[in-house]
């Protein structure tokens, strides 16, 4: 019995479940021609499911990839900067060379005012070499964010190529501009306005330019232009900024006034045209100026930004104390927080309530202004005249640079700070750090000038100018600073006659590029021709006390004693450098007989006649492109 139930279970399995032990094998025999082309149609199934995958991914990236420079573009056209930068930023993950991220990039760190936007600009021009277009947004982008070096190559690589171009002598003329040299400046524009006579853009830059120039039909016929100009939408308030800045300048305060009144009522007038018009008022009329401060006022508590700049013009004008007492009208949830926090605590620091501002920089948190609210309480820390004053200082110093650390914007404030405190410790680090970066170097290059100039340091003063002079080579007032002390401390001495004759061949009315070229003449032993140097200048001129000197020693060089006289009691009366007033002892004691003193050492101790002024020129924020 259970051998015959077994086979009947075998059997039904075998029935319901055919198996390899149950289906019968067998062999499919077809003709030869059927099986080459079951074969074939195989393999071009096969071979359409290689191509559907490969192309099909790659239509799909690109479809994708279209879509999102679609929105990105979206984004950037609704001034919705994160999100087109966010979208931009995806495609370049698929697709690490793409020209319209990058050019979409570039928009957008643009109007966000990022230093970010330089190296985007070069990434469009580096895919567009031959683009005259790319290399000129490339080189003004540079000269934005203080890149002059980067902007002159970029220049120099397409002026072949751009000459019959009016952009290119605009973004030339801004390159003058960041050099120093403003007659370049100037003749740039006009061959730009030359070759696009109707564009007004062109004619404002030019007009705002030449309404400072000596020559009185230049800035007349400015004044016409800029006028002019005021009736044109785009330009309105652009002009009647220079107009009123030039009304001052002169003195008419008539018709300043008649401008400042149109620049406040101006659709486009901005916060900063208000402190325009605040500054013009303190000097005009106290009662203007007191009534418009407090219309501007609840203007400013409307906006955390604008509280923060009106603060900060309070406090560069001497009303410190007005923001204080100021402070106590508003909320505590404007004024806790940056940038009326740190305004504030500038305040505290201008007013000397060095108390007040270690209670006010202990309370809260300031964010992403922290770093600076540590600055602050290292500052009132150091002035306390505690026993652990500087123990405290260095422990909030610290802390406020570990803060900073690898972020510019935030470690060119701390080292703003260090400067205005006169923290030369802190502050050399600092600027030394950041001239290794270079949206950065110019401003700290031309900070570390005037530390190592105040504290007489001339080795490194030297070191400081030759780097100024290589990133900058066209500047005037570099090269001739440059010449004049190699000259001074006898330092790379045929350089500097060498920098003293281009900078004088370049402007030769200008008093300190005659004054340096007629010392290396002297230098040279052709006093005699430097002396004709000095001859073509107005002597009141030479009456400025560093100017003084040199006229001093040439004269007293070839034994004209009496004419020496009147320039020795100037530069003794006035303000020199510890160079130059031992290169007049020198010339002082060999004319009298005695044996010369050393050559003035690169690193001397500082003198009671030095001075701090450096004759370097500083940018303005106009001088943007």
């Amino acid at each position: 019995m259970p051998e015959k139930i077994r086979r009947v279970r075998r059997k039904r399995r075998s029935q319901s479940f055919p198996g390899v032990e149950s289906f019968p094998s067998f062999r499919l025999d077809l003709p030869p021609v059927r099986v080459a082309l079951y074969v074939a149609a195989a393999a071009v199934a096969v071979l359409l499911l290689v191509l559907f995958g490969t192309y099909g991914s790659k239509l799909y990236t690109g479809w994708h990839e279209s879509r999102l420079l679609k929105r990105a573009t979206a984004m950037l056209e609704k001034k919705d900067f994160v999100a087109a930068n966010r979208l931009a930023r995806q495609v370049l993950e698929h697709r690490r060379d793409s020209l319209p991220a990058f050019y979409i990039l570039a928009e957008v760190t643009e109007k966000q005012n990022s230093e970010q936007t330089v190296s985007w600009r070069a990434q469009v021009a580096r895919l567009q070499p031959d683009n005259i277009d790319s290399q000129l947004n490339l080189a003004s982008a540079a000269l934005r964010f203080g890149q002059i070096d980067l902007a002159r190559k970029t220049l120099e690589r397409v002026a072949p190529r751009a000459q019959d171009l009016a952009a290119f002598h605009v973004v030339a003329g801004w390159l003058a501009r960041a050099e120093g040299n403003l007659p370049e400046q100037e003749q740039q524009f006009a061959i730009a306005v030359k070759k696009d006579p109707k564009n007004d853009l062109y004619k404002f830059n030019l007009a705002a330019l030449q309404i400072r120039s000596q020559d009185s039909e230049k800035s007349a016929q400015a004044r016409d232009n800029l006028e002019r100009l005021t009736q044109v939408p785009e330009f309105h308030t652009g002009a009647l900024r220079a107009l009123l800045n030039d009304a001052v300048d002169r003195n008419d305060l008539q018709t300043a006034d008649r401008f400042a009144q149109q620049l406040q009522m101006s659709p486009e007038v901005s916060f900063g045209d208000y402190l325009l018009c605040l500054n013009f008022y303190r000097k005009l009329d106290a009662r203007k100026f007191d009534a418009l401060l407090e219309k501007v006022k609840p203007v400013a508590a409307r906006n955390s930004s604008d509280l923060g700049l009106l603060m900060d013009w309070m406090n560069e004008n001497g009303l410190a104390s007005e923001v204080v007492r100021w402070m106590d009208k508003l909320p505590d949830a404007a004024t806790t927080k940056p940038p009326a926090a740190i305004a504030i605590a500038a305040a505290f620091a201008e007013q000397k309530n060095w108390s007040r501002l270690r209670r006010w920089t202990r309370s809260g948190s300031w964010g992403e202004g922290d770093y600076l609210q540590l600055a602050y309480q290292a500052l009132a820390a150091r002035q306390s005249r505690q026993s652990s004053a500087d123990a405290e200082f260095d422990t909030f110093w610290r802390a406020a640079l570990h803060a900073a650390a690898d972020q510019p914007d935030r470690e060119i404030k701390l080292a703003r700070l260090a400067s205005k405190w006169n923290l030369a410790i802190e502050s050399e680090e600092l600027w030394l750090r950041l001239s290794r970066t270079p949206p950065s170097r110019r401003e700290a290059l031309d900070a570390l000038y005037r530390l190592y100039r105040t504290n007489n340091d001339l080795k490194k003063l030297y070191d400081v100018l030759q780097r100024l002079h290589e990133a900058s080579p066209n500047e005037i007032g570099i090269t001739n600073n440059l010449a004049r002390l190699g000259l001074s401390i006898d330092q790379n001495t045929k350089q500097a006659q060498e920098l003293a004759k281009q900078a004088h061949d370049r402007a030769p009315e200008d008093l300190n590029c005659a004054v340096t070229y007629a010392f290396a003449l002297y230098v040279q032993g052709h006093t005699t021709e430097g002396l004709e140097i000095l001859q073509k200048l107005s002597p009141e001129t030479l009456h400025e006390p560093h100017a003084a000197v040199y006229a001093a020693v040439l004269l007293l060089d070839v034994n004209q004693t009496d004419a020496a006289k009147e320039y020795i009691q100037v530069a003794k009366h006035g303000p020199i450098y510890v160079e130059e007033k031992r290169l007049l002892e020198d010339e002082l004691t060999k004319i009298s007989g005695a044996p010369p003193s050393p050559t003035p050492s690169p690193t001397p101790a500082p003198s009671a006649t030095s001075t701090a002024p450096t004759p370097i020129p500083e940018l303005s924020a106009s001088a943007t492109p």
